[in-house]
C-alpha cells in the first residue's frame, strides 16, 4: 500500500506531462481549426520529406561519429585506476555544467568566418574557409553537445567487463584485434545501443543548434516544428502532425535497433 502512495506523484508527473500533451498532438494534428476530423495536415506532411530525410541523416552521421569518438575513450576510462576514474569522468561531464546556449555560441565565435579557426589557419596562410552555416557545423555541433551521452553508458557497462576476460581470451589465442571483436564489443553491446539511443533521439530532433551553426539552408524537422507554433506561419495543427509522424518515425527507428537484442548476442 504504501508503495502504491509514493508511486502516485510519478504517475501524476505521467499524466501531466507526457500523456496530455501526447494526446494534445494527436487531437491537433488530426482535427481542423473548427474541430473537425481531417487527414490534411498529416498528408501536408509529406511536402517536407526532404527535411525529414536530411535531419535523418546528419543525426546518423553525428551518432556514428560520437560512438568512434566514445568507444575508445569509455574503454580506456574503464580500465583506469579507481581513483582516476572519477576525475576523467568529471572532465567527460564539465562541459554538460555549462549552458546549452552558451556551449553552442561558443562554437559559433570559433567557426565564424573571421573566428579563431580561421585566424589561426590564416597565421599559416590557409583558408579562410566557410566552416558557420554549413551541415558540417551543424554535425559538429551535435557531436559535441551529445558526445557525453554516448561515453557514460559505454563507460557503465564497460567498466563491468572482468579483466579476467581479457586474460581468458589471450590464453586462447586471441590477440587484441580479436579481443576487441569477440569479447569487449559483445559485452559492451547494452552501451552501445543506449548511447546509440540517447545521441540519436535527440539530435534528430534538435532547433537550436541548426538554427545558430547551420543557418537558414540547414532547416532540420525541429526548427520547422517550432516555427509552425512559435514563427510567423503559425499552424499548430501542422506542426502537431509533424510532430506526430516524428514520434512514429523515431518508434520505428527504436524498434528496428532492439531487434539487435544483447542478451541475443554470444561470444563467437
Amino acid at each position: 500500500m504504501k508503495l502504491k502512495y509514493l508511486s502516485a506523484p510519478y504517475l501524476v508527473w505521467m499524466v501531466v506531462f507526457i500523456l496530455v500533451p501526447l494526446l494534445m498532438i494527436g487531437f491537433f494534428a488530426f482535427t481542423t481549426e473548427g474541430g473537425g476530423f481531417t487527414l490534411k495536415y498529416v498528408s501536408d506532411v509529406g511536402q517536407y520529406a526532404n527535411i525529414f530525410v536530411r535531419s535523418i541523416w546528419l543525426a546518423l552521421i553525428a551518432t556514428v561519429i560520437c560512438l568512434i569518438i566514445a568507444y575508445p575513450v569509455a574503454f580506456i576510462l574503464s580500465r583506469m585506476e579507481k581513483h582516476k576514474q572519477g576525475t576523467m569522468l568529471m572532465i567527460v561531464m564539465l562541459p554538460m555544467w555549462m549552458n546549452f546556449l552558451l556551449r553552442t555560441y561558443a562554437w559559433m565565435t570559433l567557426l565564424g568566418n573571421n573566428g579563431l579557426i580561421n585566424h589561426l589557419l590564416g597565421l599559416v596562410g590557409i583558408g579562410p574557409f566557410k566552416l558557420i552555416n554549413t551541415s558540417g557545423a551543424v554535425v559538429l555541433g551535435m557531436v559535441y553537445n551529445y558526445l557525453p551521452f554516448m561515453i557514460l553508458p559505454l563507460y557503465s557497462v564497460m567498466v563491468k567487463i572482468d579483466k579476467s576476460m581479457f586474460e581468458a581470451a589471450s590464453d586462447l589465442g586471441c590477440n587484441s584485434a580479436k579481443t576487441l571483436v569477440r569479447v569487449v564489443i559483445p559485452l559492451s553491446m547494452p552501451g552501445i545501443m543506449s548511447g546509440v539511443t540517447m545521441v540519436f533521439v535527440p539530435a534528430i530532433s534538435t532547433f537550436i543548434i541548426s538554427r545558430m551553426l547551420g543557418g537558414g539552408s540547414n532547416l532540420l524537422i525541429g526548427d520547422l516544428i517550432e516555427m509552425q507554433f512559435l514563427g510567423n506561419a503559425y499552424n499548430p495543427h501542422l506542426g502537431a502532425a509533424i510532430s506526430l509522424v516524428l514520434m512514429v518515425i523515431i518508434l520505428v527507428i527504436m524498434t528496428i535497433m532492439n531487434q539487435f537484442d544483447p542478451d541475443d548476442q554470444v561470444l563467437m
